[in-house]
């Protein structure tokens, strides 16, 4: 059984939800100087006509890259609406071996 591809979330008003390591895991198994970390902020469509005091950016995504591994992606983490059903689907990714590109 493979323990660390298994999304897990948590299902909060502003949902979170991560697969892979933790940045520090990473780290600590690759090497600090194999892993990339990548940070992206972002409003999410769903608030694109909601003026209901919402920051114009207030969702993030963090992905952590093996770079001695052609760019793998070992890591995701994400803190937005619908974080559970993204996870999801970037568990199978991960899983199939999906790179940065």
């Amino acid at each position: 059984m493979d323990y660390i591809n298994v999304p897990t979330n948590v299902f909060t008003p502003l949902e979170y939800g991560c697969v892979g390591y933790s940045e520090e895991d990473a780290k600590n198994k690759f090497g600090a100087n194999n892993i990339s970390t990548y940070h992206t902020e972002f409003k999410p469509l769903e608030w694109a006509y909601q003026k209901m005091g919402r920051p114009e950016v207030s969702c993030y995504v963090k992905t952590l890259i093996n770079k001695a591994d052609s760019n793998r992606v070992v890591g995701f983490h994400m803190c937005a609406p619908n974080a559970g059903e993204v996870t999801q689907g970037i568990g199978i990714a991960i899983k199939l071996g999906v790179t940065k590109e």
